[in-house]
């Protein structure tokens, strides 16, 4: 590259920047004439959309509720939002307003920094793997979804051809103890003395005689003292033969692929079709979209909401939810936890923030949108938690347990604790179906926009060849395909244990490693001082010190600590189903670590490289290579010009000079 001898050229001077192949910019300019201009959103908000729909997504609703609960209730607020101020919020504005000020995503973002561009190259991978296993949410959701168009829930009773003898489809007080001998377990006066919880498709004489089969199959009894019997029976609920026996058809584990399923594989391919429609006609067509996907979840949510809270239970459900627990803030991993969910729920670290500033007009207020999408986060998550938990307390109150015994995290509550307790209410399969369609809306818009934000990161790194005619659309539709082929690995009847494998270790630790250098890169490498400038240069006042102050030690600091708890909490991968914990095999582990490692590994690969391409002594090549490529409007009116190298305007792409 270069460098322009200490001064900005002249426009006469810009029209004879020579290439290294004899030909001058201007001519390069005329060749580059069909190249299509780079896109801006449409309105100022629609960035701010973007940003809500990609990172408020399916953790608000099924994550944070949980963690809330778990870590102190409404204690855990505390942590929450002290992790939002140090480190969520400012990762979060320094991200967005590296795209913003480059107008540039993925790889080329980092061009104000070149030594660290491995960062966009490793958050586009990581975004990558991302979006191939999120998809596979969407591909369940959108199959119950299609289970819900019915006039009765296909996991509310056992007459399924799926269904074992074990299925019952009440509810059972397992802690109760028999006075019987063993002789005596399924004769009438046992069965008296057990309490059923019928759910409404069953009478009580219908989970008598069924629960008779079901002892008579599966009973172990165990602790015969005083002519006692203590019963540990398994029984199988419906709920659950539905979700591992019909939607998963689960096989022994990982080394055992199996068949593919293809009512999943259907519902995989019309998830992938719909994100192609979605962002196939650029980030104005998507944008457009977003304005649904984005709005209408928070419709769902308030029916919801207004159905739990008529629901028998629903205050004890929302009293478990939010009663403060202040103890709990005195564990270092309540702390973890709530900084593990706000990078999650943030979506830091993918590229695809970089990517969506990167949309905006050169002097947008990003700096606003920053806290006004925090807002937004926290409220969504929070609202969700009344969502969810007013739910469980009603579920909790039919079955006659602590309410701790039917919360779960993760897929389990999405497909496993809520439609069992939507399966209890009245007019079930219209409440089921609005579930689902808000869980399928939630999670479309982080995902097409998750594509947007790779596909953003190969079109800059190529812009000659994407930026014309139809060839991004066709790019799309390859990334699409591509990521439908290896979906495919997660709806077979082994892909419960693939999606787990790339879950676990596609994002995990790497993220807070990216995150970490990304705050080095710009504070210590490029300058506080300078972004700081630039910053000004954008925004037209200058940002809040405090931010700095963040920028440089606290967010580093939070960040390191979340990394050092996880290096320290790290266990092997294992799957926990109802009747078995599954441990994972050291080779699939290790196909997890190489997935890891996958990402990162670019980040000094090609900090290598650029240190090999520059000249002089080992120092001198550092220093060389960590010079910001910028153009004029991006320089500083003090800048020392032999600190960076310039682009001219008319050049598409520095690998043109």
């Amino acid at each position: 590259m270069d460098s322009c001898n200490g001064q900005v050229p002249n426009e006469n001077e810009m029209n004879t920047f020579i290439k290294h192949d004899g030909t001058s910019a201007a001519q390069q300019g005329q060749s580059n004439s069909k190249i299509k201009k780079r896109e801006t959103w449409s309105r100022k908000i629609d960035f701010l959309i973007a940003c809500c729909g990609f990172s408020i997504g399916l953790g608000n609703v099924w994550k944070f509720p949980f963690l809330c609960y778990r870590n102190g209730g409404g204690a855990f607020l505390i942590p929450y939002f002290l992790c939002c101020i140090i480190g969520g919020i400012p990762t979060f504005f320094l991200e967005v307003s590296v795209g913003q000020f480059m107008s540039e995503g993925g790889m080329n973002a980092w061009k104000i920094c070149p030594l660290f561009q491995g960062l966009g190259v490793a958050s586009a991978v990581i975004v990558f793997l991302v979006n191939c296993d999120y998809n596979i949410l969407l591909t369940w959701a959108f199959y119950y979804f299609f289970a819900s168009l019915t006039t009765q829930l296909p996991w509310s009773h056992c007459d399924n051809d799926w269904n074992t003898p074990q299925c019952f489809a009440g509810y059972i007080n397992r802690s109760q103890s028999l006075s019987s001998n063993m002789s005596d377990t399924t004769n009438s006066s046992s069965l008296d003395n057990l309490t059923f919880y019928a759910s409404d498709e069953f009478n009580k004489g219908m989970a008598r005689n069924n629960i008779t089969s079901v002892l008579n199959l599966t009973t172990d009894v165990v602790d015969m003292t005083n002519n006692t019997a203590k019963l540990r029976t398994y029984v199988s609920d419906p709920v659950t033969e539905f979700w591992e026996r019909k939607v998963l058809d689960i096989s022994e584990g990982v080394h055992e692929p199996g068949m593919i399923k293809w009512d999943l594989c259907l519902c995989l391919l019309l998830a992938w079709i719909v994100v192609y429609f979605c962002i196939w006609k650029g980030i104005k067509g998507s944008g457009k979209v977003m304005y649904f996907t984005v709005t209408s979840p928070y419709i769902l949510m308030i029916i919801l909401l207004i159905r739990g809270l008529t629901l028998d239970g629903a205050m004890d459900g929302i009293k478990f939810y939010l009663i403060p627990d202040f103890s709990k803030l005195l564990n270092l991993q309540v702390w973890a936890d709530a900084g593990n969910q706000v990078f999650y729920s943030y979506s830091l670290s993918l590229g695809t923030l970089v990517a969506l500033g990167s949309y905006n007009k050169f002097n947008h207020n990003a700096y606003r949108d920053c806290f006004m999408f925090a807002i937004m986060n926290s409220f969504t998550s929070i609202m969700a938690g009344f969502v969810i938990f007013s739910v469980l307390g009603f579920m909790a109150l039919k079955q006659n347990v602590s309410i701790d015994q039917v919360a779960e995290s993760g897929p389990g509550l999405a497909f496993i604790a809520y439609p069992e307790a939507v399966a209890q209410m009245p007019v079930a399969p219209l409440w089921s179906a609005i579930f689902f369609l808000m869980i399928i809306l939630l999670g479309l818009d982080s995902q097409f926009v998750g594509v947007e934000g790779f596909v953003t990161f190969v079109v800059d790194l190529y812009p000659r060849v994407f930026r014309k005619g139809y060839r991004r659309e066709i790019l799309i539709a390859i990334v699409c395909f591509v990521s439908f082929l290896i979906g495919l690995s997660m709806v077979c009847q082994g892909g419960m244990y693939v999606f787990q494998l790339f879950d676990y270790y596609s994002v995990s630790r790497t993220i807070f490693v990216i995150a970490f250098i990304e705050m080095i890169t710009i504070s210590y490498v490029y300058g506080i001082n300078r972004f700081y400038d630039n910053l000004e240069m954008m925004y037209g006042r200058r940002v809040f010190p405090a931010v700095k102050v963040c920028w440089t030690f606290l967010t580093p600091m939070f960040i390191l600590f979340l990394f050092v708890v996880g290096v320290i909490s790290y266990s092997e991968l294992s799957y926990d189903r109802k009747s078995v914990k599954y441990q994972y095999p050291q080779w699939a582990i290790g196909i997890g670590w190489i997935m890891a490692l996958a990402s990162i590994i670019w980040i000094p690969v090609i900090g290598g490289v650029r240190i090999y391409q520059a000249e002089g002594t080992f120092l001198e090549r550092i220093k060389e290579a960590s010079k910001p490529i910028l153009r004029k409007h991006q320089i500083r009116t003090k800048e020392d010009f032999t600190q960076i190298n310039y682009i001219p305007d008319d050049v598409t792409h520095e690998s043109d000079l």
